[in-house]
Order: structure tokens, then C-alpha cells, then sequence
């Protein structure tokens, strides 16, 4: 589904975000991405959704390698990739049904598809009594689960989230998380950037870990700690 080969990403200044990083992420894998600010984990997932490309090494996912890909084929590749941001980039006038819609409208879903797979995502992630408010009129639990029912509404077979629980209280990233489980019983491949030690010891799924932008820890059933 996923597939870094010897990848180095150097970024301006010739700074170094991953060195040599190859690794395989199997379709429907649940995976935690850990390590340290700056290891390199956000670089790690902007190359899945072809953000940027490599500086070497090769990034293939579905089959297709990204540093080969033309740009009028990226917003293809995107369809299939759902991104969850820390920062929820919500659409600050659009209410919560009108920014989950928007990312079916973007793509030519008819309105009866679009209505009835927002309504199913609303009741999926517990906002169908919010549908109607501005992203500033919700928790910030509430903004993460409108941000993961947008990633979600085209039932996308890779879901990627940056930091999805970073501002959140425990009971509220509990949640988040908890969604994100869900997508991957469902089938979704799942790949979670996150420093957050207690949920990722809880569930003991696969984690890479990352630090000064290689791989230093890769476990099956692993913990934050090694």
C-alpha cells in the first residue's frame, strides 16, 4: 500500500528531514508514527500525499511512484488519501455539514450521494446535532471529529493524521482515536503521527520510530518507549 525506498528529504539550507528511510505499510495496517519535534514524522506523511517529493529514494503508494507522477494525476492520488491536521483547517464560514460536503462537491458527487454520505459520517463521528454550527462555535474535540468526518466522507483506502490528538484532553483524543480504529476495522490503512505515549502504549500497534529523520525502532506490537 506504502512503500519507502532509501528515502532522503533535504530541504532547503540543506536541512535533512529523512535520511535513507525505507519502510513497507501493508493495506489495512493500523500504524503510529513516533519520535521527537523535528524526526521527520510531518515530511514522513506530506510525501504519501505527494505534498513534496523525495530528494532520493522512491515513495510508492497504490503501485504508483510518486516522484514519477504527473501533477494532473496528484489530485487523483489525493482522492484516495484522507489527511487529518492537527490544526483541523476547517473552512471558518462553512458550518460543519457544509465543510464535510464541500470535499464531495470537489470531486462532482451529485447532491443526493453528497447528502446521504455526509448525514452517514455526521452520525459515524457523533456530530449530526452539531451539523449546523461554525467551526468557532465548537469544542476543539468537536473541531478534530468535523476535520476526521471530512478526511473520511469518501471513505478513502489510506487515512494519514498529523498530531490529531496534540490539543486535545485525554477523553477527547480518546475519541479521536477511537474514530480512527473504527476507519482501519473498516479496512482503511492508517498512519498516525503523534507524541501522545499513553494511547499508543494502550493499543500496541505497529510503530515507526524516527528520530534526527531515520528509522531507529520498527515493532509490530509496539510502545511509545522501547
Amino acid at each position: 500500500m506504502i512503500r519507502f525506498s532509501a528515502v532522503t528529504k533535504v530541504y532547503p539550507h540543506r536541512i535533512i528531514a529523512l535520511r535513507d528511510v525505507s519502510v513497507h505499510i501493508e493495506k489495512g495496517e493500523f500504524v503510529f508514527l513516533i519520535g521527537p519535534t523535528g524526526s521527520g514524522k510531518t515530511t514522513f506523511l506530506k510525501l504519501i500525499y505527494r505534498e513534496i517529493k523525495p530528494t532520493r529514494g522512491s515513495v510508492y503508494v497504490m503501485g504508483e511512484n510518486l516522484a514519477r507522477m504527473k501533477e494532473r494525476k496528484i489530485p487523483y492520488l489525493r482522492r484516495q488519501i484522507g489527511v487529518v491536521f492537527q490544526d483541523f483547517k476547517l473552512l471558518p464560514y462553512k458550518n460543519v455539514y457544509e465543510n464535510i460536503a464541500f470535499a464531495l462537491e470537489v470531486i462532482g458527487c451529485n447532491p443526493a450521494e453528497i447528502k446521504a454520505r455526509v448525514e452517514e459520517v455526521l452520525e459515524r463521528v457523533g456530530l449530526s446535532h452539531r451539523r449546523y454550527l461554525l467551526p468557532y462555535q465548537l469544542s476543539g474535540g468537536e473541531r478534530q471529529r468535523a476535520a476526521l468526518a471530512r478526511a473520511l466522507v469518501n471513505d478513502p483506502p489510506i487515512l494519514l493524521a498529523d498530531e490529531p490528538t496534540g490539543n486535545l484532553d485525554f477523553e477527547a483524543a480518546k475519541s479521536i482515536i477511537d474514530l480512527l480504529v473504527e476507519a482501519n476495522l473498516h479496512g482503511t490503512t492508517v498512519v498516525v503521527a503523534t507524541h501522545n505515549r499513553d494511547i499508543v502504549n494502550s493499543l500496541r500497534k505497529r510503530v515507526i520510530a524516527l528520530k534526527d529523520g531515520t528509522v531507529v525502532r520498527d515493532d509490530k506490537e509496539g510502545g511509545y518507549d522501547a
